[in-house]
């Protein structure tokens, strides 16, 4: 069906933050170190600072949303306040109206502000029985205090009550009675929203059911015509969205998986009995999600995703064979067990033998704390997107095989599956087969294997 979307003119702007200026936390008087206020002071004759500068006048005034970069992908952000802004992100996403959003805060004090009505009511709560602990002077439920001292800002996302009198849109909460709300670890995109003021609406910045962008040119692949600004801060550090939890309920829950571990959270106060959620009810048809990538299909590319889970052995040439259409050219994706096997036992791809998980993964701990964050712009690797073409003879017929290798590493596999889907894509494959990973050895490994399961058209079981 021929896209009915009005074209505009798309302009990628390069943003490097740590051109911008003074960026810093104002004096707090907690003493921990979290992110209360944010103040930021530009050098307005800069290239860089002119580019947010401009981002943050187009988010504050026009209903065309702005693409920008956080530490997970890169986000599609709009008033969240502004019923019409919003409206905008459904519409240039191409995204069900029943999909809830998340809205980002440049600081703690940003969101409390939003949620101060609720103090005059005192709410007492009313999922499942669990009361909350809401202080006059805390209107966050004491239930998430414990989690946004360790990992704002970062990639996890706390379900809240929406407030009496709400300044959010309701197109925000899909008419849901609650909204998620997170601080990003990604100085871009904080003082982006700092200088815009308003609480941002954003979900990942790529066309409904797409695989999630991880740099700018994946977001202008997909909104290109759609949006005007998109903010260009580099490649993403996390890859995956964030880490969704719900504190409202009793046991709370895990709804999607992310940037922060269920390890991590166990460690948390209150949190020691955290359940996974994101398999349960609230996926199945015809329910509405708690929370985004609960629901539709998600992290597709064009072409059909076979998914090859964890113990499953590597196909042999012949059973590729049977995923070719008309290109010819398949792409595979390898993680840690396939290996290229230029024998003539029948296999292209063999499976070696399996890799200890402190072989495969070693987890980078971040700075903790926004103290943290300002000392570190990171600069992290990225995956190889390396394709190596194969010329495969299949009985009377040949084929092509476009590998892309990501390495053993589970943080580096998390960087790069989406980028890996979007470059085999590209390239005009029949089918992607990829190699699954272990899903039970940590939250960011069942992260990819939940975006891996939902992009999937076939899933070999292992």
């Amino acid at each position: 069906m021929a896209d009915s979307h009005p074209k505009m003119e798309t302009t990628i702007l390069p943003v490097d933050a740590r051109k911008l200026g003074r960026i810093y936390a104002v004096p707090s008087t907690r003493e921990d170190d979290i992110l209360d206020d944010l103040a930021i002071e530009v050098d307005e004759h800069n290239t860089d600072a002119k580019h947010l500068l401009r981002a943050a006048e187009q988010l504050k005034h026009s209903n065309i949303p702005v693409a920008f970069p956080t530490e997970t992908v890169y986000g599609l952000g709009a008033d969240a306040t502004r019923s019409e802004a919003v409206r905008g992100i459904y519409k240039a996403k191409q995204r069900p109206a029943d999909n809830p959003l998340i809205v980002h805060f440049a600081s703690l004090k940003q969101l409390t502000d939003l949620l101060t009505p609720s103090q005059a009511t005192g709410i007492k709560a009313l999922t499942n029985g669990h009361t909350l602990d809401i202080h006059d002077d805390d209107p966050i439920p004491a239930i998430y205090r414990p989690l946004i001292t360790k990992f704002w800002p970062g990639p996890l996302t706390i379900i809240l009550p929406n407030p009496p009198n709400s300044q959010l849109a309701p197109e925000v909460t899909a008419g849901l009675a609650t909204f998620g709300a997170r601080i990003p670890a990604n100085l871009l995109a904080l003082a982006l929203i700092k200088l815009a003021g308003i609480p941002i609406a954003a979900p990942s910045a790529n066309a409904s059911t797409k695989p999630s962008p991880t740099a700018a040119e994946h977001v202008a692949f997909d909104l290109n015509g759609r949006i005007e600004t998109i903010l260009d801060g580099g490649p993403c550090d996390v890859g995956v969205e964030s880490t969704v939890v719900d504190g409202l309920c009793d046991p709370p829950l895990i709804l999607r998986p992310g940037g922060v571990s269920a390890e991590q959270l166990r460690s948390c106060a209150g949190w020691e009995n955290v359940q996974v959620g994101y398999k349960n009810a609230a996926e199945t048809a015809g329910s509405q999600p708690r929370a985004p990538g609960m629901k539709y299909r998600h992290y597709s590319p064009r072409a059909p995703v076979v998914l090859f889970e964890a113990g499953a052995g590597a196909p042999t040439v012949e059973q590729m064979r049977g995923y070719l259409g008309g290109n010819a050219k398949l792409g595979v994706i390898r993680t840690r067990c396939w290996t290229i096997n230029a024998g003539d036992d029948g296999r292209l791809i063999s499976t070696s033998g399996p890799i200890q998980n402190g072989q495969t993964s070693v987890q980078r701990e971040e700075p903790g704390g926004f103290v943290g964050l300002l000392a570190t712009i990171r600069s992290t690797p990225q995956p190889s997107r390396t394709i190596t073409a194969h010329n495969i003879p299949a009985k009377s017929s040949l084929f092509e095989l476009l590998d892309l290798a990501l390495g053993p590493d589970t943080a580096g596999i998390a960087r790069g599956v989406f980028a890996a889907l979007r470059e085999l894509d590209k390239r005009d494959v029949d089918a992607i087969l990829v190699e699954g990973i272990d899903d039970t050895e940590g939250t960011t490994a069942a992260a990819v294997m939940n975006r891996l399961r939902k992009a999937a058209e076939v899933n070999v079981a292992g």
